[in-house]
C-alpha cells in the first residue's frame, strides 16, 4: 500500500518536513518511492528515495503527520522466517 509520510530535510534552518509517498511493508516501515521533482540539489532529504525507514506520528503545525525517524537496518528487512 502506498502512502504518504513526511521526510525531514536538512540544513533548511529551520525544522521543515516534505511529504512523500511510500510502500508500506507488512511489517510497518516504508520504502520511500522517488518523486518525479526529487533534486538532491535543492532539497537535502534526511533519508533518500530508496531508504527504508520506520515512521512515527510527530506533531506539526497542521496537526499530527507520520514522519520518518530512523532507518530500517538491511539484516532486519530481509530476514526470511
Amino acid at each position: 500500500m502506498i502512502e504518504t509520510i513526511y521526510i525531514p530535510l536538512l540544513d533548511e534552518g529551520v525544522p521543515v518536513r516534505r511529504p512523500a509517498k511510500a510502500y508500506r511493508l507488512p511489517d510497518g516501515a516504508y520504502i520511500i518511492l522517488r518523486p518525479a521533482d526529487y533534486d538532491p540539489s535543492v532539497e537535502t532529504w534526511a533519508f533518500p528515495p530508496g531508504t527504508t525507514v520506520r515512521c512515527r506520528v510527530l506533531p506539526a503545525s497542521d496537526g499530527p503527520v507520520l514522519t520518518a525517524v530512523e532507518i530500517v537496518q538491511e539484516e532486519q528487512d530481509r530476514r526470511v522466517v
